[in-house]
């Protein structure tokens, strides 16, 4: 099993990124794939949510109409458009699977700095 997410970087206040996460191992369309983040203070996050039964989305309130998050079932990826990046954006970025309660993976993370 291997989620590994890309994109990160450093970019300006209002600036955009776009992270992809490229899963395998496993039946990515099972799955409920979400983002979190930890920043520098090891607080970690749920950003992000897109369920595999509905396609539904859902969003932490801080990120709520500048995110936005998808899913590629044909191409086992998972995507966050990140656009009006502020400072407290800034955080290393993990993309995870889960089904049911007990299954769920992580990949390694990608760091996300807004800076100017």
């Amino acid at each position: 099993v291997q989620l590994v997410e890309s994109g990160g970087g450093l970019v300006q206040p209002g600036g955009s990124l776009r992270l992809s996460c490229a899963a395998s191992g496993f039946t990515f369309r099972r799955y409920d794939m979400r983002w979190y983040r930890r920043n520098q203070g090891n607080e970690r996050e749920l950003v992000a949510v897109i369920y595999s039964s509905t396609g539904s989305t859902d969003y932490a309130d801080s990120v709520k109409g500048r995110f936005t998050i998808s899913r590629d079932n044909a191409k086992n990826t998972v995507t966050l458009q990140m656009n009006s990046l502020k400072p407290e954006d800034t955080a290393v970025y993990y993309c995870n699977a889960k089904i049911g309660v007990m299954t769920d993976f992580w990949g390694q993370g990608t760091q996300v700095t807004v800076s100017s």
